[in-house]
């Protein structure tokens, strides 16, 4: 898949199989994350796979509500990133980029909010990071289950020449 129609057509997935996803395509993903543009080339990132059902479903019960599904992907990916000017940013390259690597692959994902949530926390506790990290973001991910409703916005409705119309 190329990069324009792997921009285009990635959607968030909230349904997956119980499929395992090989260690070599976690890694695959992971290696495409690390390769994020950061500010000063800072790289604050880290990145927890988890694949234990039992982790999955108290990180899944700690989002209350916005990552039920964490608890069925077989790969909850956890995106923390070192507390840092632009650490958001960073993370949220790094998240992005995990995104579409996951979709080139022909598997689904769909992102969970961590910054600032109140889950954060708790995540962070209960995958060991360090103090001085962050959770950003976390990554459900696996062989989709279902196929992707919503549609996207079109061109026209988001894009102004020069200024706001």
């Amino acid at each position: 898949m190329d990069a324009i129609e792997c921009l285009k057509t990635r959607r968030s997935i909230r349904a997956f199989t119980d499929e395992a996803v090989p260690t070599e395509v976690v890694e695959e993903i992971i290696d495409c994350a690390r390769l994020a543009p950061s500010a000063v080339n800072r790289q604050p990132w880290q990145f927890v796979a988890v694949r234990n059902g039992e982790v999955r479903k108290q990180i899944a019960d700690a989002c209350d509500g916005s990552g039920e599904f964490i608890a069925q992907a077989p790969v909850c990916i956890a995106v923390f990133c070192e507390k840092s000017t632009y650490y958001l940013e960073d993370g949220c390259a790094a998240t992005q980029n995990i995104l579409l690597a996951v979709h080139a692959v022909g598997l689904g994902s769909c992102w969970v909010a961590g910054d600032k949530k109140p889950h954060a926390e708790t995540v962070l506790h209960l995958l060991g990071a360090p103090e001085n990290h962050t959770l950003v973001s976390l990554i459900a991910l696996g062989k989709a289950a279902q196929e992707p409703q919503k549609p996207k916005k079109s061109l026209g409705d988001l894009l102004y020449w020069e200024r706001f119309a």
